[in-house]
């Protein structure tokens, strides 16, 4: 699809002067990924070649740069790195990153309503799901929700594989190792250029969300959560029922996210990360074109690296925190459901500090 209200053309920004170390890892051969704004890449990550520094691997045309294999890039978050994320917890805060389940209402991108039935059962109750979308409120895209231009999923599998009741990426093999490692909040509402206004299109750049870290004096490391807060969730929670329903009969809407552009892909190549989440709807700008990956940021985020993609995340309580202690790191752990086959789940997810 092509740009609707308020659109914002990718980047957003003719300069692209932002640039700063972006990645360093305690424990990897003491090797730092620093972000070029004007290459566009990381140093520890080798566009030509497909070579990771930091992993010593080389990767294939579907999975450049990844870690191949059921768990996808969350198998970076190795015993070492979750050890010295839990050694980040300090004060004890637990912050649920779960919005409410009837959240958005009416439901947006496809997706449908469920229907809660309490059961009395004269000492009690249970409950009852009916027309449930795991990944109608907080969720994950697991690595069987997009395939890739050549018609291929991450790792290479074919549809014919990803069909199969108990298939190669579903999300039954998060669920049974749980996702844990350390998380960085990126504050694009406090360090961004839309200002909480989420009603436009507004694409941030690698050099924007390095330069948004760099405000904060935080760092990437390999393996890391990158937590995006654009603000979307508490400025539709402000929105009256008529706006709500606009949104919803529009189908791809207008929403900031990350950009689609080649600076931006390469970045996320060279970052090596384990899960990027934000809570926005999609977590690339809306509205996109879906045909390719320099349109649909998906194609790189899943089909080539293998991350696990959280939407809709509830980040507004932390990122109030972290932006009074000054503090956005800490540790980030989520259960998706064990559902075999499975191509999504709710987020389950906590951060903790």
């Amino acid at each position: 699809m092509t740009g609707t209200r308020g659109e914002e053309p990718d980047g957003g920004r003719e300069d692209g002067t932002y640039g700063a170390a972006s990645s360093s890892t305690a424990g990897v051969s003491g090797t730092s990924a620093a972000y070029d704004s004007a290459s566009g890449t990381s140093a520890a990550y080798d566009p030509v070649s497909g070579t990771s520094a930091l992993t010593g691997t080389a990767g294939t045309t579907a999975t450049t740069g990844a870690v191949v294999g059921e768990l996808g890039a969350v198998a970076r978050q190795t015993p070492e790195r979750v050890r010295d994320a839990a050694a980040l917890v300090t004060r004890g805060r637990v912050f649920s990153l779960n919005w409410d389940l009837a959240l958005p209402d009416p439901p947006i991108l496809g997706r449908g309503s469920h229907t809660h039935t309490r059961i009395d059962l004269g000492n009690g109750f249970d409950d009852r799901l009916d027309s449930f979308y795991p990944q109608g409120s907080s969720q994950w895209d697991g690595l069987a929700h997009v395939r890739g231009p050549d018609d291929t999923y991450y790792g290479g599998h074919r549809t014919a594989a990803i069909a199969a009741a108990a298939g190669p990426l579903g999300i039954e093999h998060w669920a049974r190792r749980g996702i844990a490692g350390r998380f960085v909040l990126a504050d694009l509402v406090g360090h961004g250029r839309h200002g909480g206004d989420c009603s436009r299109r507004v694409a941030y750049t690698a050099a924007d969300v390095t330069a948004a870290l760099t405000a904060q004096g935080t760092q990437l490391r390999p393996g890391d959560v990158l937590l995006l807060h654009f603000g979307w969730t508490r400025w539709y929670e402000g929105l009256d029922r008529a706006a709500r329903e606009a949104l919803a009969a529009e189908g791809f809407f207008a929403s900031p996210g990350l950009a689609v552009d080649q600076e931006t892909r390469r970045w996320l190549r060279g970052l090596e990360l384990s899960a990027v989440a934000a809570d926005c709807p999609a977590v690339e700008a809306m509205p996109f074109d879906m045909s390719g990956p320099e349109t649909f940021l998906h194609h790189t985020l899943i089909a080539e690296l293998g991350l696990a993609v959280g939407e809709l995340f509830d980040l507004a309580a932390l990122a109030e925190d972290c932006a009074q202690d000054g503090v956005h790191e800490g540790l980030f752990t989520a259960a998706p459901l064990h559902l075999t086959g499975a191509a999504g789940s709710t987020a389950n997810a906590l951060a903790l500090k």
